[in-house]
């Protein structure tokens, strides 16, 4: 037990990275910018209908 809360303490001591992971970020923002743009001329009507149905429900 006090192996592990030492391991513990040892690890809260630790400088922290505060970058974080921006490769990852960017390449999952980039994926989805992609995905988006690729599957928009396809279901453009559907998205403007949804949105329609949408507004009309929130404006009464």
């Amino acid at each position: 037990m006090q192996q592990a809360v030492s391991g513990l303490l040892l690890l809260l001591d630790r400088p922290r990275d505060e970058r974080g992971d921006v490769p990852g970020w960017v390449l999952v923002t980039l994926m989805t910018a992609i995905v988006v743009a690729a599957l928009t001329p396809f279901v453009r009507d559907e998205l403007r209908a949804l949105l329609a149905r949408a507004f009309s429900m929130v404006s009464g």
